[in-house]
């Protein structure tokens, strides 16, 4: 039988708002404002803190290889210090074609790491964070 597990970076209730009002540096603050609305736009769902610093959208809830089961967001991002960390929750540099594209960036696994959104062509991004929930077939469940 499945253990549910709680991940150290676990859905909250707090303040969207609050929080990122809180970001100190000034354009990753307005940054982040905008990409609220981006995310909110594509994945129809409100967002939520997930751990300390983390906004996601969207949940479903996967099981490791061990029968562990854990919930996670489909796609977010993270207005840190360094940079904007956006969850894309799929390998990302899958999309060869729309990283080109792109602008400045520099990429994970399932993430994309950009500066400013200004270094960006925001239809590209909204392409690739579309990707995250639709075409996804390690994500064939519904959004909650």
């Amino acid at each position: 039988m499945a253990k549910k597990k709680t991940l150290v970076n676990a859905e909250t209730d707090k303040d969207v708002n609050a929080f990122v009002e809180a970001v100190e540096n000034g354009k990753r603050k307005a940054d982040a404002k905008v990409l609220l609305e981006v995310f909110k736009e594509i994945t129809g769902k409100e967002p939520k803190i997930w751990g300390t610093s983390i906004i996601g959208y969207g949940k479903y809830t996967y099981q490791r290889k061990n029968g562990d089961e854990f919930e996670w967001f489909h796609t977010g991002f993270s207005p840190g210090k360094a940079h904007l960390s956006l969850y894309m929750t799929y390998d990302v540099n899958t999309e060869e074609e729309l990283l080109s594209k792109l602008g400045k960036h520099k990429t994970g696994r399932g993430c994309l790491y950009v500066k400013s959104l200004a270094d960006v062509d925001m239809n590209i991004l909204k392409q690739l964070i579309t990707k995250a929930i639709v075409g996804n077939d390690r994500f064939n469940v519904p959004i909650s």
